[in-house]
């Protein structure tokens, strides 16, 4: 009869869902957390001799960023268990355009600058780094119009509108408003590289690699005969590439932070001098606990505890990209491969600029360098991540 047919089926579906439960990617939660000890224990021994002598304090920025830490992880710990990630459908395009708004901020009263650059904006109780609001926003948007665009993504057109859109108009907005071109080019490569993910062919993308690859090289060329002309003097961003060249030559000067940087790294050796006994740290390295604390950690535990950190970051981006790779919906894996990429793109930079791979240019180490408002929106990342996670249905 048809009510016992019903009833019948009612209890097969239900026979169905008891044998699959949710998944949790306990993993990366431990990663994590190792990972933000190690950065906190690391802050601690980098900057405990400044705050000493600045602030009157050793434990004044480990503090500081304790705090911030905190909030971090109960911020994450709630966008976990209860802000569904498909909420961003909504909130992520606000996010975006916030993010845009804010930046125009920098340009009014409430905008700080320090060391000539404006990248901060008073909030009450501290200040707030805009930049950091606009990645996610470009990760929101980026993932938006992934999913709009539908079976239209695999035409390369609708790839150049969509890069164009949610990375390389917020990234010209935060190099003009902010002259922060480290923020600008992880802004302009998280929608690049989400819609390499997306996007189903890649071909494209290796004739624009070589191309690109080109370019860097007859760049190169060009720039050294210009350095030995000497006809780059007072050109602000080319002398940066002048020092990357030959630091050594501006010692004195712009290549100072660099050197020592250097000096930290191969004094290390393979096993370093021990924690806490770095000598760059004590006043030779300027703010040795922001952008450059990889030297500090390459001095005080050697090429095999910086390459212990570098393994770390690798299991991390592991277990994202199987989270992408597994989410629930194609949203879910646009927003995680998001996260994945801006990580990947942080760490790779900040490496390659302390060892002098590539020109000086602000970028932090995620979770490991001091920042406030950098700790707070990468575990509000890492909370979609894991929310992500916790949806993702596991067959026993």
């Amino acid at each position: 009869m048809p009510g016992n047919n019903r009833n019948n089926k009612n209890r097969r579906t239900r026979k169905k869902e008891k044998q699959y439960g949710f998944y949790f990617d306990y993993t990366l939660l431990f990663v994590l957390v190792f990972i933000v000890g190690f950065g906190l224990t690391m802050i601690y021994s980098t900057s405990s001799y400044t705050a000493q002598i600045e602030e009157g304090d050793p434990e004044f920025y480990f503090r500081k960023q304790l705090i911030f830490t905190i909030l971090g992880l109960i911020f994450m710990a709630f966008e976990t268990k209860f802000f569904d990630y498909h909420y961003f459908k909504k909130f992520g395009l606000v996010i975006y355009f916030v993010g845009l708004a804010c930046m125009f901020l920098l340009k009014t009263p409430l905008g700080i600058t320090r060391n000539g650059a404006t990248r901060w904006i008073r909030i009450p109780g501290g200040q707030f780094q805009p930049a950091e609001l606009v990645k996610i926003g470009t990760i929101a948007m980026t993932a938006w119009l992934i999913i709009r665009a539908g079976q239209n993504i695999k035409k390369f057109r609708t790839v150049i509108v969509i890069c164009i859109i949610a990375g390389i108009l917020p990234a010209g907005l935060v190099y003009l408003l902010s002259s922060n071109l480290s923020s600008a080019l992880i802004v302009a490569l998280i929608s690049v590289v989400m819609t390499f993910v997306a996007y189903p062919g890649y071909k494209i993308y290796i004739i624009l690699t070589g191309l690109a690859a080109a370019a860097f090289a007859g760049f190169y060329s060009w720039i050294k005969r210009m350095a030995v002309s000497g006809n780059m003097t007072g050109k602000f961003r080319l002398n940066r590439i002048l020092v990357w060249l030959n630091p050594e030559k501006y010692i004195d000067d712009k290549g100072y932070q660099t050197v020592q940087a250097l000096y930290a790294i191969g004094s290390g050796g393979l096993f370093g001098k021990g924690l806490g006994k770095s000598l760059q740290k004590l006043g030779y390295i300027p703010e040795s606990q922001n952008d450059m604390i990889f030297s500090v950690i390459c001095e005080e535990l050697g090429l095999f505890g910086a390459f212990c950190l570098i393994a770390l970051f690798v299991v991390m981006l592991w277990r994202i990209n199987h989270i992408a790779q597994n989410a629930p919906d194609l949203y879910g894996s646009m927003l995680a491969a998001g996260v994945f990429a801006h990580i990947a793109i942080q760490v790779i930079l900040n490496i390659a600029v302390v060892t002098n791979t590539i020109p000086n240019t602000g970028v932090s180490l995620p979770f490991i360098s001091y920042g406030g408002t950098s700790a707070v929106f990468l575990f509000a990342e890492m909370g979609v991540v894991f929310n992500i996670s916790s949806q993702i249905k596991l067959e026993r």
